[in-house]
């Protein structure tokens, strides 16, 4: 099926070139789609992840299979999450003829993952992604959110916005997407990647980012929505104190002060340096008066 030069199943940069060319697919940036052509980087995006034999992998966004087929060599199965029509289509042949023995181990989800709900097979242990970068965070976290029972995950973004999500309280790329991917999980920086691993070579550098969900959930009465409110609109008036960032979430800037302070945070502080644990106790300060979408969130 291929001119490879790699003795192995994994695609190179011929092997990328010739299933686009045979299926007329020409990456888009309106998808954000950047595909990997490189099987060492596939490889060590596998090792970062930790992905272990009885793991049971989600990928979103799998493209031509790259990064599919190095995961269902590490792993027990892998679902893959794909929105491309043509894409979708093309990808369980793909995995048959490459991964013969593995085909058995792979599931495909033609779908938005942003509107995926439900897996088929056992559930997944594991995220881990090459995601497009345009809706990297939300689709980060609908996963996290929709799929408790993902451990791990090591998701390969933007590197601005692999900086924001690992950034800690008192940085200046510290926000939206730091403070909910920590409701959730450890976060931190878990490697960079060139330009050159990919097809086409994207004109922003790339990261990686590991999350290690966390052991027990923050100790809060409040819910995720009500948390996330408080985090959009700190952050929405990012140069304000919070006393005048949270007057329109609170009802009045002397409301959004007594929560504040019945939270143990000084109305004169700013959302950046606040941790994921303080904006839980200002919610919960004002609760059960404010709410939000289950999911907020927006960036």
């Amino acid at each position: 099926m291929s001119s490879s030069p790699t003795p192995d199943a994994l695609l190179g940069p011929a092997d990328v070139r010739e299933l686009a060319g045979a299926l007329g697919v020409r990456p888009t940036k309106q998808r954000g789609q950047n595909f990997v052509i490189d099987a060492n980087t596939v490889r060590r995006i596998v090792r970062t992840a930790e992905v272990r034999p009885d793991d049971v992998v989600v990928e979103v966004g799998p493209g031509l299979g790259s990064l599919t087929l190095a995961l269902l060599e590490a792993a027990d199965r892998v679902t893959a999450v794909e929105i491309d029509d043509v894409l979708a289509g093309a990808l369980p042949a793909t995995i048959t003829a490459r991964m013969p023995a593995r085909a058995d181990r792979f599931a495909l989800v033609h779908s938005d993952a942003m509107h995926v709900t439900e897996l088929p097979g056992p559930a997944p242990t594991a995220l881990v992604a090459n995601l497009p970068y345009n809706v990297a965070v939300p689709v980060l976290l609908h996963m996290l959110s929709t799929f408790p029972s993902i451990e791990r995950s090591l998701v390969m973004v933007q590197a601005e916005v692999a900086d924001r999500l690992a950034a800690a309280p008192g940085s200046k790329v510290y926000g939206v997407p730091s403070v909910k991917a920590n409701w959730y999980a450890d976060v931190k920086r878990a490697g960079s990647i060139g330009r050159n691993v990919f097809w086409p070579a994207p004109n922003v550098d790339s990261g990686l980012v590991s999350l290690v969900r966390r052991a027990e959930p923050i100790k809060t009465t409040a819910s995720r929505g009500e948390v996330f409110a408080v985090v959009d609109a700190a952050f929405a008036q990012r140069r304000k104190t919070l006393r005048a960032a949270l007057a329109g979430w609170a009802g009045s800037a002397a409301a959004a002060e007594r929560a504040l302070v019945a939270a143990g945070v000084s109305p004169q502080a700013r959302g950046e340096a606040l941790t994921v644990e303080e904006f839980a106790r200002i919610a919960e300060a004002a609760a059960p008066r404010t709410t939000a979408s289950p999911e907020g969130e927006s960036e």
